[in-house]
């Protein structure tokens, strides 16, 4: 830690389940560890050698869906001993404990440290995608208004709870390739039109309403949602986060943009591990309650 009354040297470390643009992991200084997404035998970095473009064409071509498997501990361990060694404390975020083995394969890294272990702070974010990207944005706000990593931390468990993640489905395929859905419910989901909106809650995905025809009533819902909260939603970030579905991300902005109490709306691309759970289409609003 840096003494005299200077800045505080901390690195935010993240994983490609985060769903921030490039642009915005750059500006924020925030390093990314992939995940992985695998077709048989040959394994990818997610965003690193495979982006969401790819995966939905190797995907037609094998006719499955891909495995996807955490960040290893080795991974963390090497990423972690390289900040350590340039004197920063380190804030690890990403995907919700529940939802994978990353955080697990963080915290055996941490144990693995020789030294500077108590300088590596894990918060378990409880959230996916760009509900993790949220906190990340928040640990950035936090680090640049000069705080330790210590409070950093521990600001962002009280608002880990807090972060509000919701999607629509577009196709039920992927939730059925997938093997999150029964053959007989995904031909009646699919007959019926059925867009089930998705849901974080308590760390774990949990469906929710299932509205039937088109996407965009779907997507109605969500923005009805948050309009209905008002200034009850955390003015800094809003997300609007989606893996192939322009229209109905350009449809929710022109629902919302001056119309609630929010300085950054946000549009951000699913990457390819949550893209392959859940398919093109799917989008969600993303935000914190006060």
């Amino acid at each position: 830690m840096i003494g005299g009354g200077e800045m505080p040297k901390i690195k935010i470390i993240t994983d490609s389940t985060c769903d921030l643009t490039p642009d915005l992991l750059e500006k924020n200084d925030i390093a990314v560890l992939p995940l992985h997404v695998s077709f048989k035998d040959i394994t990818y970095e997610d965003n690193v050698d495979i982006n969401t473009d790819r995966l939905y064409e190797l995907v037609e071509e094998h006719g499955y869906l891909p495995t996807t498997s955490a960040t290893s501990p080795g991974v963390f361990y090497e990423a972690f001993k390289k900040y350590l060694s340039e004197g920063y404390d380190i804030i690890y975020t990403g995907i919700g404990n529940e939802l994978s083995a990353t955080m697990k394969a963080a915290y055996m890294a941490k144990q693995m440290l020789e030294t500077g272990a108590d300088h590596v702070y894990i918060v378990d974010s409880m959230n996916l995608s760009s509900g993790i990207g949220l906190l990340l944005l928040k640990a950035v706000k936090f680090r640049d208004e000069g705080m330790d990593a210590k409070t950093i931390a521990d600001r962002l468990e009280a608002i880990a709870p807090k972060v509000s993640t919701q999607f629509v489905i577009d196709t039920m395929q992927y939730l059925y390739k997938g093997g999150r859905l029964s053959a007989l419910s995904a031909f009646m989901g699919t007959v019926l039109k059925i867009k089930p909106i998705i849901r974080v809650r308590n760390g774990v995905l949990q469906v929710g309403k299932k509205p039937r025809g088109s996407i965009i009533n779907g997507v109605k819902i969500l923005v009805d949602e948050v309009l209905a909260l008002g200034d009850q939603i955390d003015d800094d970030f809003l997300m609007i986060t989606h893996s192939h579905a322009e229209e109905s991300a350009e449809y929710i902005k022109k629902q919302l943009i001056g119309k609630i109490p929010v300085k950054n709306i946000y549009e951000t691309f699913a990457g390819c591990v949550i893209s392959s759970h859940c398919g093109p289409g799917t989008i969600g609003i993303l935000y914190i309650v006060k």
